[in-house]
């Protein structure tokens, strides 16, 4: 039984389907997904749905591209609002230098927010980083000195360097469909030796659908291609790795233990 770690049940492409996408979820043996929000417009459906599903969590947050257009989310809201029994999450939030849809500094000053609401609340931050390690190791390096949070490292395409980084200060890193693309050699071998106890599985639906389902549009059901893929990566039986990862969700999302 797997759990997809991170996905946008409520964005185009699933929200149209959203039934169907479930059951193919829980045909497929994945028994929880952790459904993500990246503008606060979206956190009251996000809820919604955690309320009316049992198998699915919720998250509040905001996305690094969606920075410019919320300066009045600060921790506080965020704190409030995860007072929300469904809510087991902080995210996600992060730096994306990639696209640059909001101002750096202004990701950076929301990224800290979010940092503080985790650090309060002991809910784990959901980090989203794209040609930003740098600024993110530094942040969280800084941040976790002032005062420990949990936190994972989503939908992980960053460097060896970096990977070492987030598991020194104590993070987990979350493997989606990208690392079964022929082109991600470089994320395959940091696959191979991450520590069995820090390492998720997601898909980030509806985006990154993994190989066989590439070109389509990704969904929870899909984690479960990932979990064989990364499974022979590293030497293991699938149903091994669908329990490692499982008992690494529960022990990280300490609010989701059953």
């Amino acid at each position: 039984m797997y759990i997809d770690s991170h996905c946008h049940l409520n964005y185009k492409g699933l929200v149209e389907q959203q039934a169907d996408v479930l059951s193919r979820a829980r045909f497929s043996g994945v028994n929880k997904m952790l459904n993500i929000a990246t503008r606060e417009s979206e956190w009251d459906d996000v809820l919604h749905l955690a309320e009316q599903e049992p198998d699915v969590w919720a998250t509040v947050g905001i996305h690094p591209h969606e920075a410019d257009s919320h300066t009045g989310v600060d921790s506080a809201k965020l704190i409030a609002r995860a007072e929300h029994p469904r809510v087991i999450g902080i995210g996600e939030t992060g730096l994306d230098y990639y696209y640059d849809h909001s101002d750096r500094a202004q990701q950076r000053a929301s990224f800290s927010e979010h940092i503080v609401a985790a650090r309060e609340t002991g809910l784990p931050l959901i980090v989203h980083t794209r040609d930003a390690e740098e600024d993110t190791a530094a942040i969280l390096t800084a941040e976790m000195r002032a005062g420990a949070f949990p936190g994972v490292i989503h939908c992980f395409t960053a460097s060896a360097d970096f990977a070492r980084i987030a598991l020194d200060l104590g993070l987990y890193i979350s493997l989606s469909g990208i690392v079964t693309f022929k082109n991600a050699k470089d994320l395959q071998e940091v696959a191979r030796w991450l520590p069995e106890d820090r390492l998720l599985l997601e898909t980030d639906s509806p985006f990154l659908a993994p190989v066989p389902h590439r070109g389509k549009t990704g969904e929870p059901a899909f984690v479960a291609d990932t979990g064989k893929f990364v499974a022979n990566l590293r030497g293991v039986g699938e149903e091994s790795l669908a329990h490692q990862t499982t008992e690494n969700f529960y022990r990280l999302f300490k609010k989701a233990k059953p």
